[in-house]
C-alpha cells in the first residue's frame, strides 16, 4: 500500500519539527516535503542537528509542499492558514491547521481575540475541531481539521466527563495551568530568555489568554449552554509539558465514586487517556514525548469541590501528536498509528 505523503509548512518551528519527528516512525505515512520561510534552502537537520541522517530534507517553498503531499500540516502563526487551506482543498488535499484560524466557530470571537476575520465563511463551516476523544465522529473523513492548542486540550479533557454527567456546575470552573516554555514557540523573547526563565515561576496573560474562548467553546458544547471559565496560565522553567489543575463546584449528591464512574464510562477504551489510580497525581514527567493525557481525580467533600488534574506533553498531545491522530482519523487509519510511544521512565 502506498504511504500517505505528508507535507509540513512551518517545519522549523517546534510543532512543525515535532511532526517531522513523529512521522518518521509512522507505518503508513512518510514525509514528502517541508517548508520554512526563515530557513528556505536549508536541510531540516541543519536547523535541528538531532535529525542528522534521519531527516535531511531541504526546506522548500509552500507551493512545492502542497503539490507533493496528500496531507498538509500547517504549523504557522494565526492569520496565515486560511488562504493556504483553500488552496489545499481545491487540490484535493487534507489540511490540518495547528494554528488558530479555524478553531473558533464565531468570527466575532476570532476578531476579538486574534484581530482577524473569516475570509471565507463556507470554508470555515467545513472545518472539524480536532479533539478526537470528544469529537471523533465529526473528524473522521474530514479534509479540513482545526487542531486544538495545548491548554485547550488539557482543560476540556480534565473536566468533560464530570460536565457531561452533570456532576459539576457548569459555571465557576477554574483552570489553573502550567506550561513548559516550548509553548511560547521557537522565536526568543525576553520572557523565555534563560536568565529570566531559570529559577522562575510566574503567571502570564492573566484573564487575557487567547485560549480562553476556545476552552469555553469546547466545554459549552459539552453541556449545550454558554460556559465561562476562569483560566490562568503559568510558565514553568521546563521544556515540555502542560499541567492543568481544574476546580469546579460539585452538584448535590456528587461523590468521588460517582465521578470515577463517569470518567470510566467516558474514557475506558481511550488509548491516549490514562485515568490514574486514586490518590495519584498526574505529572508532566510521565507523559513526555508521548500522546498520552494522564488524569487524576479528587473530590474535596469539605468544600464541595472537584479537583481534576491533567498532564500532557504540549508538543505531542497538545500539538503534533494530536495532529497526527487527526490525520489517522481523516484517512481511516488506526487512530494510534505512529503514536504508540512509551514515555521515558526518568
Amino acid at each position: 500500500m502506498k504511504k500517505i505523503q505528508v507535507g509540513v509548512i512551518g517545519a522549523t518551528g517546534y510543532a512543525g519539527a515535532e511532526i517531522c519527528r513523529l512521522i518518521h516512525g509512522h507505518p503508513q505515512a512518510e514525509l514528502a516535503a517541508v517548508s520554512s520561510v526563515s530557513f528556505q534552502g536549508m536541510e531540516l537537520s541543519a536547523v535541528y542537528p538531532a535529525y542528522y541522517q534521519i531527516c535531511d530534507m531541504v526546506c522548500t517553498e509552500q507551493a512545492d509542499v502542497v503539490e507533493k503531499s496528500d496531507v498538509v500540516f500547517a504549523a504557522l502563526p494565526h492569520g496565515l492558514s486560511q488562504e493556504l487551506a483553500a488552496q489545499c482543498l481545491d487540490k484535493g488535499k487534507v489540511f490540518i491547521d495547528l494554528g488558530a484560524d479555524f478553531r473558533l466557530e464565531s468570527e466575532e470571537l476570532y476578531t476579538q481575540w486574534y484581530g482577524g476575520t473569516f475570509q471565507d465563511q463556507e470554508l470555515h463551516k467545513q472545518a472539524a475541531y480536532g479533539l478526537p476523544e470528544l469529537f471523533r465522529e465529526r473528524i473522521k473523513g474530514k479534509r479540513l481539521i482545526a487542531n486544538p492548542g495545548c491548554y485547550t486540550t488539557a482543560v476540556p479533557l480534565a473536566v468533560a466527563p464530570a460536565l457531561k454527567a452533570g456532576l459539576i456546575e457548569p459555571q465557576g470552573i477554574v483552570a489553573d495551568c502550567k506550561s513548559g516554555v516550548t509553548g511560547a514557540g521557537r522565536k526568543p523573547t525576553q520572557s523565555n530568555h534563560y536568565p529570566e526563565l531559570n529559577e522562575s515561576f510566574t503567571a502570564y496573560k492573566v484573564a487575557n489568554h487567547r485560549h480562553t474562548p476556545e476552552i469555553e467553546q469546547t466545554v459549552s458544547m459539552l453541556v449545550g449552554q454558554a460556559v465561562k471559565v476562569t483560566f490562568v496560565p503559568h510558565l514553568l522553567p521546563i521544556n515540555r509539558g502542560i499541567l492543568a489543575t481544574c476546580y469546579a463546584r460539585l452538584t448535590p449528591g456528587a461523590t468521588l465514586e460517582t465521578l470515577w464512574e463517569a470518567y470510566h464510562a467516558m474514557y475506558d477504551g481511550e488509548y491516549f487517556l490514562r485515568l490514574l489510580p486514586e490518590g495519584q497525581c498526574a505529572n508532566v514527567k510521565n507523559v513526555r514525548f508521548t500522546n498520552f493525557c494522564d488524569i487524576s481525580l479528587f473530590a474535596d467533600q469539605r468544600t464541595g469541590t472537584l479537583i481534576a488534574i491533567s498532564a500532557i506533553d504540549n508538543m505531542v498531545k497538545g500539538a503534533a501528536g494530536q495532529a497526527i491522530q487527526n490525520m489517522n482519523l481523516a484517512f481511516g487509519l488506526e487512530e494510534t498509528a505512529g503514536l504508540v510511544l512509551v514515555p521515558p521512565a526518568f
